[in-house]
């Protein structure tokens, strides 16, 4: 999370005015201000289970650092969020923005908004997302290496296939839906990674990740068609937990199961063998340097804010 506490300097002249400075000088320099130590967090909505804990984790770790948090909740609705992050800036009530945008272009004004401002924001995506041509002044952009986390899945999944199946295997891969962030970077690098890692694979059918129930009415169907899928591979949690509810509901052995995403339930079947592997967002890590660095953009309005990335790391049973 950032905050920002800005000063503006004046506009030129001594730093002691003379006493023949005129009225009209010393009214047009800007005073010092400040702004509260009031981080505002816009995650996509507090009913998916990774943006709940973050903000725990974010109000808990704030207070201790003596701030505010303010975490709003628009319910997975992009209208709603641009409502909220728009009326929160103008009451003056926010000294940092942390925003996970559900639709980024859709919060571009809010951002010019925040800049006229001095307010410093921490948003996912890139300058491009937003119209922008480049990094921008009190503005830091977060991302998540999704080609990284698609290899990482690929290899994970063919060292599996490798180990239990001897290198031959029917997968089954849950893709994100179109024009979801780093869809096409992810689909690649996983299989990219997997034909280079088990040759002997073969995905023969996919599926479009929404919630776990949708997951599993959708593998369900596959598995009439595909009697013979044994592996799985999933861009997101609650694709790989529908999956496995789908094998067993058909009464299906999964001896292959690896995924993206990393929350607490599915860290728990990776530790008793349900799931080979996750490629785990870390986004306790990923809290601390968010709120450091919107807490370090606050001593300067103007200064161009960092690019940052979302730490990830393989979790196995070994692990």
């Amino acid at each position: 999370m950032l905050l920002l506490v800005t000063a503006c300097s004046s506009s030129g002249g001594d730093e002691t005015p003379s006493a023949s400075a005129s009225p009209s000088a010393m009214e047009s320099e800007t005073p010092e201000t400040t702004l509260p130590q009031t981080l505002v967090f816009s995650p996509v909505g507090l009913q998916v289970p990774a943006m709940k804990g973050l903000s725990e984790g974010l109000t808990h770790y704030g207070e201790e650092q003596g701030w505010e948090i303010i975490v709003q909740d628009p319910a997975l609705d992009p209208p709603t969020q641009v409502q909220q992050v728009t009326q929160v800036l103008e009451s003056g009530r926010a000294g940092a923005l942390w925003i996970i945008a559900l639709a980024p272009p859709s919060m571009t004004e809010a951002l010019h908004t925040a800049q006229e401002k001095g307010v410093p924001v921490l948003i996912n995506g890139v300058p491009a997302d937003y119209g922008f041509d480049g990094p921008q002044a009190g503005i830091s952009f977060g991302t998540i290496d999704y080609a990284a986390g698609g290899t990482a899945l690929g290899e994970q999944v063919g060292m599996c296939i490798n180990e239990k199946l001897d290198g031959t295997a029917k997968v089954i891969y849950g893709a994100s839906a179109a024009g979801t962030a780093g869809k096409e970077e992810s689909d690649q690098s996983f299989l990219d990674a997997l034909a280079a890692t088990a040759p002997g694979a073969t995905v023969v059918q996919e599926w479009t990740l929404s919630d776990r129930a949708a997951s599993q009415t959708d593998v369900g169907t596959i598995l009439q068609g595909q009697p013979d899928v044994n592996v799985v591979a999933a861009a997101n949690d609650e694709g790989a937990l529908g999956a496995i509810g789908a094998f067993k509901a058909a009464g299906r052995d999964l001896p292959c199961i690896a995924e993206f995403g990393g929350n607490d339930e599915v860290l728990g079947l990776v530790a008793d063998g349900t799931i080979y592997a996750s490629v785990a967002l870390q986004f306790g890590e990923d809290m601390v340097q968010s709120f450091n660095t919107l807490a370090a953009m606050q001593a300067d309005p103007t200064a161009v804010g960092p690019l940052l990335t979302v730490p990830q790391k393989v979790i196995t049973a070994d692990s």
